[in-house]
């Protein structure tokens, strides 16, 4: 195990009928500006709740952001954020709400040119407003992390950031709110926990995590009992309870500690996402299964402790079917798995290997693989 330091300080507010904490949480003399996307919150009561919550306080709201947010977008909130003296940011949503919240808190307070280079130049993060978050949506785990990702519709370009400053002050997790999520967010949300928990799991390293590797496996085994349900039984507390708890501890940092992390499907499924706009979780299920049969030699004690321990599989081809049994999980979530299911063949597999060719990225946990790796992996997803 790798020497590590780690500090989470988020509060987490978990359990029914939760929302109307937050009042204990944001200090009284807030200005606070509310952060939210295309409107479900208003269908399914979360908004109702918020603004009754936030009675005693001066707020505005601002709407509209993306499933993949926009840089575009969050400069918008920025410029509302400057011209009404906001000090507390409150995001209402989803992992994709809550990211582009942790970049506006960021770039609110930029002070070295534009604050894209926080993408594009890894440029530091000196100050950053307060917020938290009230979450609808369980899949990406922002709600306990400091990290989001952020789209330049621009230029086709989607990017990563980070820092100790943008963690969330507290998250609200109230399953009751997933209830009426479509199926298609569902099924985005299981995938994305999902490849969360491989991308820390699913590497070269063989038994110096165990803490780590069972934790994950707890993890992935939540995910894999409990998503069909949540799509049969869409109103079982426990069911998204569980899903809600799962998708957090996905990408809260603790499975990460001391061990090698891998983040290629991410990257590839990035550059996907940034050209043809499908869903972050649909270019997951995409790309997993290649990384896996491409490096299935790297990664193969752990595809085949996966495989055992998640799935019940062992003996002769146990590789094979571990990435087999992964597939089919992700279409039994109702995510489909090859480039060509999304329209897409030749011309994406060879605009999204030439960008990485054109950075220089070399992605996994090893750094070996390269844009011809890329092509290779893709290749075999169309």
């Amino acid at each position: 195990m790798e020497n590590f330091t780690y500090v989470n300080p988020v509060k987490i507010i978990f359990g029914k009928d939760t929302i109307k904490e937050i009042v204990k949480e944001i200090p009284k003399a807030s200005k606070i500006l509310m952060i939210y996307g295309g409107g479900s919150i208003k269908k399914n009561g979360v908004y109702d709740q918020t603004v009754e919550a936030l009675g005693g306080y001066e707020w505005s709201e601002f709407s509209g952001i993306e499933p993949n947010p926009h840089y575009e977008t969050c400069m918008k909130a920025v410029a509302v954020i400057k011209e009404k003296n906001i000090d507390f940011l409150l995001s209402v949503g989803g992992g994709s709400v809550l990211d582009a919240t942790k970049f506006i808190a960021a770039a609110a307070c930029f002070e070295d040119g534009d604050p894209w280079a926080i993408l594009s130049k890894r440029a530091v993060i000196k100050k950053a407003l307060s917020f938290g978050d009230i979450i609808t949506l369980p899949a990406t785990g922002s709600e306990m992390n400091s990290g989001g990702v952020i789209t330049r519709a621009e230029t086709q370009e989607k990017l990563a950031f980070g820092s100790s400053l943008t963690f969330p002050k507290f998250s609200v997790l109230d399953p009751t709110v997933t209830y009426t999520l479509p199926v298609r967010q569902v099924g985005n949300g299981v995938v994305d926990a999902f490849v969360h928990v491989m991308e820390q799991y699913l590497t070269y390293n063989e038994d110096d995590t165990l803490l780590q590797d069972h934790l994950s496996e707890a993890i992935v085994k939540t995910l894999v009992a409990e998503g069909p349900k949540a799509l049969s039984t869409p109103t079982d507390y426990n069911v998204r309870a569980n899903l809600m708890w799962a998708s957090t501890w996905a990408l809260n940092g603790w499975i990460a500690q001391g061990a090698p992390e891998d983040w290629a499907t991410h990257m590839i499924g990035h550059e996907i996402t940034a050209f043809y706009g499908l869903d972050h979780a649909q270019t997951l299920a995409i790309v997993l299964p290649g990384v896996m049969t491409v490096l299935k030699e790297q990664k193969g004690k752990k595809i085949i402790r996966l495989g055992k321990e998640v799935f019940g599989i062992e003996g002769n081809g146990a590789i094979e079917k571990t990435i087999e049994a992964v597939e089919g999980f992700f279409e039994t979530m109702g995510v489909k798995t090859h480039l060509s299911d999304y329209g897409l063949g030749d011309e994406a597999i060879e605009k999204v290997s030439k960008r990485l060719a054109d950075r220089g990225w070399k992605l996994g946990e090893c750094g070996n693989i390269t844009s011809d790796v890329v092509k290779e992996i893709l290749i075999l997803r169309k």
